[in-house]
């Protein structure tokens, strides 16, 4: 009998108590639905006939058998299917009775549900009734399930027979925080059931799809059909029974194994004006049927297990209790003072989750629906993000976001806004909560110099990735248009080939009778046929011999067919024949008669110079011949084509790596030199790591000081650290160096430092005013470059007079490969050699002077170059000097180049000017331009010859930042001119170099055989023999000096003659190469050279003119180059010719002291450079001089070949490129700035 319970009654009973445990763990497919942080109480009203009679409560003990926990439905079945099913169990014999479950009473409970909240639905409950009655029974009511229909059927139902639904309704919260939803459950006998479950464990347990369901999962669900099929679902189900091991025995074999899923819903219904309604629920049928219908799938789980789970999830909910009432008091106690932010946990830790309260009605977005924190960590450098709070159950105005803070994190930083223009940033100050326990600023900074080099790597690697495939796809296309062009050569050659042989067969004669003819008649290729020849019809009519010479298709494979003739016996006269096959593919046989074989023979028989010539009757189709003929063609002129490609690539590769192996070790050259001063362990600094750096006060200005301070900073003092506290060093184990350690971080590029001798300063080791600096590899950050303007008159290889050209290219090409902006600027000259300027346009136009200045740009070198050409004509004179009014014409080019700067926007770092000709440069700038716009750049002035120009050198020293001449001893040289005196303060010397792709013996075309180190010996040889051929000298293995240079008396001409009688009396060969400017030095030369020509023609030979490709041949060709110059400021022959392997004999002077050390004086000059002897030097500017050391040299070479050859291959691997006079460079231009 169903009985309603009143709305808000609960009905409990001390005779009778049901109780309903957890189902833990949701089904497959289920969801339990509630809306958040809400309360709800259900009344459940069971009847059935329980005994009235009191009785004590009896416990259930389970048994080793129990049954199985974990239960797991299987598919769902159809609802019409299921009713069936049930009808047919309900009557069938197969109906389990109620005394099978230990218990009297046949029938289950009628429950009945009301539900007070309109979002619930698909609720689960698993229900376990315990009833006083006799000792040993006990009721077990089983699983549930709401239906959506059921439901509805019953709402129905209850409104036709008169009844109004009735609601139970409970909403209550507790003081500390905590939701608890209360199912009572009542019967007819008044006995009440009384379910206290925390919301929490239904709502932030999420369903599990796997077989084995964890423990913490909270699922209820009630199911009452009007068919009183009742099944048990879920995990940790178990019935407690108090009835005998027999009884419990024969319930377990009773139990079958099936399972169905019901399709459950909980609809809404009503609204809030109208409330809720209550549903009742048809009774049940008795609990054997029940459980008939358990599932047999399911995963058993350990008693330990769950007693764990059960403690686990004790302790969740204890910390949710304390959380809450932390936050409730957090809340309290802030808004009592009037703060409106607060966050939990309070102590914020990195790679946790936090949650933030912002009370909404002390901001100025108090009146904003929505509010967003927007925030980073770490001063606003790592992480962005972006949350939209909610309103928390706290009471007041307060809302909240969680987020995830991260292991990186010291410090979080945020504001917050409405989503559009309104903020609060805390006064303009931001909010920050500071992030105890993990990484502090300076390991944040690392972390992301770590991140940035991880960054930069993965570029570069997709950088080369890109460049691989575009060069992958620049060779396929390389390959397809050269490949069309062989087919079209192919092509092109049969074609003519075709034409040609078309027209022999025309001409062919047909045989004569009485001079040749072939058996049989008619033959085809591959056959064997009988060549008649007359023997006496022509000029072999007296030979004694007589061979045939052939070939095919008018000789087109050459002379293919040799063979003797024999007489014919059987025929009368003078008959020979020659058994010959008929080559493949022939169309036509061409031969020849002779009286012997080739290259032996004397008289022929070539039919008067037309060769004799015969059709093959039977051969391939012309057609097909032709098409074969190409493709053979085709394919040998791309094998060929592949194999000069190949070696051209290889060399191209070997050449690359050749130059990247030299520029390296030079790099390390470059910090050796200064080791005498100062060196670090390890000598190549790599970011991050830490150094021991050494140093020598013994050769410095600090020699003798008690105490030595290192001052020390990173990227030419611009690091962000700033410069490190001062250090004191301490002595090094060696005893003649001090050392101190330092830490060089991930963003270093530049090692800076200076030397102090107090901790406050005092006397300083500053390099002279330069610093002391060292590259730092590894680095996150690279080096900024800088922009250098070279301004100059000359310029290789296109307005070239002196060596003044050569040092503008080629400084600019060193500095731009170390990834430094160059531009140049020349003016045009009418006579430019425009063949060597890539993508020559006009630029611009611009006025100044009282002319027009056309400017146009090109490529040179792979340089920018700027070229202007005032429309007044001083650059219309067919020369670059030699004008009367050279001055002027250069003065009026620097102050237009100045203009074109200034107009132009441009802003260069360095003005490089040099020599008189650009040293107006050097005032104009600072007078006019300095405060007008280019007020950044520095100007760095270099000397190339003072003997030119010295008054306009001296004014262009005074302005300059920086000034430099091309060799330290020549700087020495020049020091005490009154041009130069006043400011050896900013004077350095800093070596020229050369270019090491005009001047490489291994890809020199003018050279009979490359070489490189590897093979100096056999690539001189061959380049000696090619050049005593060439001139006509006798073939010999002779020492040979070569001299290349113009002649003048700064060059010593009165020691180069000497130097050429003194060669020849040690029986060795010279060649000079050179002509004079003065025409009284150059018939003098004339004279000589007939003279030397005459006496001993086969070893002496003098070319007075200047030839290029005769000075590389000289260069590779001779063992010595002699270079005995009265002054030189730098010398670029010596260097040019170690590079070919050849050795130098100098002067001591200027640039040549510098490069040339001798082997038998200058071995520690040249460690202290970190080199090694490269040559023979003299000091005197006399015969004497030249003799000790020409004679010293060629006897080494008599006496010693293999100690010469080994020379030869040490002056081949030293670096006389730019490559350490653009570091030297590149160091004067950060002086110039600093």
């Amino acid at each position: 009998m169903e009985v309603p319970l009143p709305p808000q009654r609960t009905v409990f009973s001390e005779r009778t108590q049901s109780k309903i445990k957890p189902f833990l763990g949701f089904l497959p497919g289920q969801s339990l639905k509630w809306k958040k942080d809400s309360v709800f109480t259900y009344r459940i009203t069971a009847s059935a006939d329980f005994s009235r009679k009191r009785q004590r409560k009896i416990s259930t003990p389970s048994s080793k058998g129990s049954t199985p926990r974990g239960f797991v439905p299987r598919t769902q079945v159809p609802t019409q299917r299921r009713d069936q099913k049930n009808n047919e169990e309900k009557e069938g014999p197969g109906a389990s009775s109620s005394k099978e479950l230990g218990g009297s009473n046949a029938k289950t409970p009628k429950l009945k549900v009301g539900c007070d909240e309109e979002g619930v639905s698909d609720i689960n409950l698993v229900a376990e009734v315990e009833k006083s009655g006799d000792e040993g029974t006990s009721v077990v009511g089983e699983v549930v399930p709401f239906s959506q229909s059921l439901f509805d059927n019953k709402i129905g139902q209850s409104e036709e027979i008169g009844q109004a639904p009735e609601v139970g309704k409970q909403v209550m919260e507790s003081n500390d925080a905590e939701r608890i939803t209360k199912y009572e459950v009542s019967n007819d006998a008044g006995t009440a059931l009384l379910v206290n479950m925390t919301l929490d464990d239904l709502k932030d347990k999420e369903p599990k799809r796997n077989k084995n369901t964890q423990i913490g999962d909270l699922q209820e669900k009630v199911t009452a059909t009007s068919g009183a099929d009742v099944s048990v679902y879920g995990r940790d189900s178990e019935v407690k029974k108090n009835s005998s091991r027999s009884n419990e025995a024969q319930w377990r074999k009773n139990i079958k194994k099936e399972e169905f899923k019901e399709e459950t819903s909980m609809s809404k219904m009503g609204n809030n004006a109208l409330g809720e309604t209550d549903s009742s629920i048809d009774e049940t049928e008795n609990t054997s049927k029940n459980t008939q219908q358990v599932s047999d799938g399911y995963t058993p789980i350990s008693k330990d297990e769950g007693i764990e789970d059960h403690f686990l999830k004790l302790k969740l909910e204890s910390e949710e209790i304390l959380r809450k009432k932390a936050l409730a008091r957090l809340a309290e106690d802030n808004f009592r003072k009037g703060n409106k932010l607060f966050y939990y946990p309070e102590l914020v830790k990195p790679d946790q989750d936090i949650e933030i309260f912002f009370n909404r009605s002390f901001s100025t977005l108090k009146n904003e629906p929505d509010i967003i924190i927007m925030g980073a960590f770490n001063d606003w450098k790592w992480k962005l993000f972006s949350i939209k709070l909610s309103k928390s159950h706290l009471s007041g105005d307060w809302w909240s976001c969680q987020f995830h803070v991260p292991k990186e994190a010291y410090k979080i930083d945020f504001v917050f806004y409405n989503g559009h223009d309104v903020y609060d940033n805390n006064d303009k100050q931001d909010f920050c909560i500071t992030v105890e326990g993990g990484m502090d600023v300076f390991d944040f900074e690392d972390f992301l110099l770590e991140e940035k080099r991880k960054e930069q790597e993965e570029l570069v690697r997709q950088k080369a990735e890109r460049e691989r495939q575009a060069e992958e796809q620049r060779r396929i296309e390389a390959e397809r248009a050269a490949s069309e062009a062989d087919r079209a050569q192919a092509r092109e050659e049969v074609a003519k080939r075709k034409g040609m042989l078309q027209e022999l067969m025309k001409n062919a004669m047909p045989p004569s009778p009485s001079v040749w003819y072939i058996w049989p008649s008619e033959f085809e290729c591959n056959d064997m046929i009988k060549l008649y020849y007359n023997r006496s019809s022509g000029p072999l009519s007296d030979a004694k011999d007589i061979w045939l010479h052939g070939g095919h298709n008018g000789w087109q494979d050459g002379l293919s067919i040799i063979s003797k003739l024999i007489k014919a016996e059987d025929r009368g006269g003078d008959w020979w024949y020659a058994e010959v096959t008929v080559p493949d593919r022939a169309f036509v046989l061409d031969w020849v008669f002779a009286d012997g074989q080739p290259q032996q023979a004397i008289t022929y028989d070539n039919n008067g110079h037309q060769d004799f010539h015969a059709i093959v009757p039977k051969s391939i189709p012309e057609e097909l011949y032709w098409a074969e003929e190409e493709q053979q063609l085709y394919k040998r002129l791309q094998a060929e084509r592949r194999l000069r490609e190949e070696a051209a690539r290889a060399k191209a590769e070997k050449t690359a790596r050749l130059k990247a192996e030299t520029k390296e070790k030079t790099l390390k050259t470059f910090l050796l030199s200064q080791k005498h001063i100062v060196y670090t362990d390890p000598l190549d600094v790599q970011a991050g790591s830490t150094v021991t750096l050494f140093y020598n006060p013994a050769n410095t200005v600090l020699n003798g000081k008690s105490e030595i301070w290192l001052r020390c900073s990173f990227n030419r003092w611009t690091h962000r650290l700033g410069p490190l506290p001062p250090q004191r060093m301490i002595p090094a184990e060696n005893g003649s160096h001090l050392k101190a350690t330092v830490k060089v971080p991930l963003d270093a590029y530049m090692m800076d430092f200076v030397f102090s001798e107090s901790e406050d300063g005092g006397i300083f080791d500053n390099k002279n005013g330069m610093d002391y600096h060292i590259p730092v590899f590894g680095g996150v950050v690279k080096e900024p470059p800088m922009h250098i303007v070279h301004i100059a008159v000359e310029m290789a290889p296109i307005a070239k007079v002196g060596g003044l050209g050569d040092v503008v290219t080629s400084l600019s090409r060193a500095v731009q490969d170390m990834n430094h902006n160059v531009d140049i600027i020349l003016p045009k000259y009418d006579c430019l050699n425009l063949s060597n300027v890539k993508d020559f346009q006009f630029h611009k136009s611009y006025s100044w002077g009282g002319t027009e200045i056309k400017v146009w740009s090109g490529k040179v070198e792979g340089l920018s170059v700027y070229f202007l050409e005032p429309q007044n004509g001083l650059f219309w004179v067919g020369c670059i000097y030699g004008r009367g009014n050279d001055g002027e014409r250069f003065g009026f080019f620097c102050h237009a180049a100045l203009e074109f700067l200034l107009q132009s926007g441009y802003h260069p770092d360095i003005i490089h000017c040099h020599d008189w000709s650009s040293a107006p440069v050097a005032w104009l700038f600072k007078e006019h331009y300095m405060h007008y716009g280019l007020s950044k750049a520095r100007i760095v002035f270099t000397i190339h010859n003072l003997e030119f120009g010295a008054q306009l050198i001296g004014k262009a020293m005074k302005f300059a930042d920086k000034a430099t001449t091309v060799s330290p001893t020549y700087s020495q040289e020049v020091s005490g001119n009154p041009v130069i005196a006043p400011h050896l303060f900013k004077f350095h010397g800093i070596l020229n170099g050369i270019d090491p792709d005009i001047w490489d013996p291994y890809n020199d075309k003018f050279l009979p055989i490359s070489y490189t180190s590897e093979n100096v010996v056999e690539g001189k040889q061959a380049a000696k023999e090619a050049l005593q051929l060439r001139l006509g000298l006798k073939t010999a293995d002779l020492p040979l000096v070569g001299i290349i240079t113009r002649l003048t008396h700064q060059k010593g001409i009165h020691l180069i003659k000497h130097a050429i009688w003194r060669t020849l009396e040690r029986n060795g060969q010279v060649v000079l190469l050179g002509s004079a400017p003065d025409p009284r030095i150059q018939n003098d030369f004339v004279n000589l050279a007939n003279q030397l020509h005459s006496l001993h023609n086969d070893r002496a030979r003098l070319c007075l003119t200047y030839d290029e490709p005769l000075s590389h041949l000289i260069y590779a060709g001779a063992d010595f180059i002699l270079v005995p110059s009265i002054f030189e400021p730098c010398g670029l022959t010596q260097l040019t010719a170690m590079r070919y392997g050849s050795i130098p004999v100098v002067r001591k002077t200027g640039g040549l002291y510098d490069t040339v050390f001798d082997v038998d004086h200058d071995k520690e000059r040249a460690q202290a450079c970190g080199l090694e002897p490269n040559g023979f030097n003299f000091d005197g500017a006399d015969s004497a001089g030249v003799d000790y050391a020409l004679n010293r040299a060629i006897s080494a070479w008599y006496d010693g070949r293999e100690w010469f050859n080994s020379l030869c291959k040490r002056v081949m691997e030293q670096d006389w490129s730019w490559n350490r006079p653009a570091l030297d460079y590149l160091e004067l231009y950060h002086a110039a700035r600093k």
